[in-house]
């Protein structure tokens, strides 16, 4: 700054003034100023404003590289983070980079607030999280005091998914389960719940899986060994169904001639012509923008209660769903 000041020809005062954008420096002085910041490559030392003011006024977002949903959701955060004055740092979980250490990293850089993207709902951690710093859980609902949580309304989902199935004609529907994933134990059991609600008890059939293609691959390899395919297939998000679609025509089977399939998440992926999935789409920016001021406003209010905020869930029908061939 002192180098900036000796360039403009101004005083190093002037010079804060300017950078901070607040007034007290005239037009021409300003514009002096910042060709001189400029024609040095000056940029403020945010970790000397953390120690100034004693905040750092930002949010660590934990999230997974390999779930196109978190990057749509990273997108609506910043936007969300910036309108409010706050800053945003990423730190993902990885192979060999487990939760406990990607949060770890976020509060080493004293992130004021976490919006977790990622959470073990049988890890302690998320406990121990909100008793220390204002937490926001994303994906599920959190059964921790002071944690609050934003999600989709995942039976509303599901059941549009079966509902639309059963409408085309289907009866055999399979759901792979999407593990400990985000929202995966209430898909799981929205799916039993509208199975027996359109009088398919008979037919429920969940087989074990994750969020991800391998899921997926394994799932089809599976059902490709057994001597009668189901005529559709709701898969635990998108990535699994891209992984269930993957198995399936290559050993064969027409997709969605023989077995319809839907997704979950409407990722950008889905989009693609030669993907076209009939999937559910989540509300990023909405989930984006809830979990931002809930961090904001209990870092204001620590004493505020848990809070459960639902987003909306709707069926996008594209490609991928078709009347099964005996309908």
């Amino acid at each position: 700054m002192a180098d900036v000041a000796a360039r403009a020809g101004v005083s190093r005062t002037l010079v804060s003034l300017v950078l901070r954008d607040r007034p007290g420096a005239g037009a021409a002085t300003r514009e002096r100023v910042l060709k001189a910041a400029d024609e040095l490559g000056y940029r403020p030392d945010s970790a000397a404003q953390m120690l100034a003011r004693g905040r750092s006024r930002t949010l660590g977002v934990l999230m997974n590289l390999e779930q196109p949903f978190h990057a749509e959701l990273v997108k609506a955060i910043y936007p969300a983070a910036q309108q409010l004055g706050y800053d945003v740092l990423l730190s993902a979980v990885a192979p060999g980079r487990d939760e406990h250490a990607a949060t770890g990293a976020l509060l080493g850089h004293r992130c004021e607030a976490l919006v977790l993207l990622v959470s073990d709902p049988e890890s302690h951690d998320t406990e121990k999280l909100g008793g220390t710093v204002p937490t926001v859980v994303v994906g599920r609902k959190a059964t921790t005091p002071k944690v609050d949580s934003v999600h989709t309304a995942e039976a509303k989902g599901i059941r549009q998914a079966v509902d639309h199935l059963v409408e085309l004609g289907h009866r055999r529907i399979v759901h792979i389960d999407g593990g400990k994933g985000p929202g995966s134990a209430d898909r799981r059991t929205a799916y039993r719940a509208a199975m027996r609600r359109h009088r398919l008890a008979d037919e429920i059939r969940v087989i074990p899986g994750a969020q991800d293609e391998d899921a997926g691959i394994a799932a089809g390899a599976l059902l490709l060994s057994e001597e009668a395919l189901p005529t559709a297939v709701l898969a635990a998000n998108d990535r699994c169904a891209i992984g269930l679609m993957h198995a399936l025509r290559g050993g064969g089977v027409d997709v969605p001639g023989d077995v319809s399939i839907v997704g979950y998440d409407d990722s950008h992926l889905s989009h693609l012509s030669h993907i076209n999935l009939t999937t559910v789409r989540q509300d990023a920016t909405g989930i984006a923008e809830h979990a931002v001021r809930d961090a904001v406003e209990r870092l204001e209010n620590g004493a505020l209660p848990a809070r459960e905020t639902i987003c909306d869930a709707k069926l996008v029908i594209r490609a991928t769903t078709v009347a099964p061939r005996t309908a």
